[in-house]
């Protein structure tokens, strides 16, 4: 993966876990078909690639879950 660089990635999240794990979550979206990827640059890549650039635009955010 040349671009987006990890550096521009993690502006964006709170570590590398969150990346990965928002990064399957919505990857996961993309191939059952539940929603169609927002950006239009990545509608013919594949769903993780997809994925990173949306997040990379901040299309997609996440949130952590408190554990009660």
């Amino acid at each position: 993966m040349i671009y987006p660089t990890l550096k521009t990635l993690m502006a964006k999240v709170d570590s590398k876990y969150t990346l990965v794990v928002a990064v399957a979550k919505r990857a996961r979206q993309l191939v059952s078909k539940a929603s169609s990827p927002i950006c239009e640059e990545g509608a013919a890549d594949r769903p993780v690639s997809t994925a990173i650039k949306e997040i990379e635009a901040g299309l997609v955010t996440y949130r952590h879950m408190n554990k009660a």
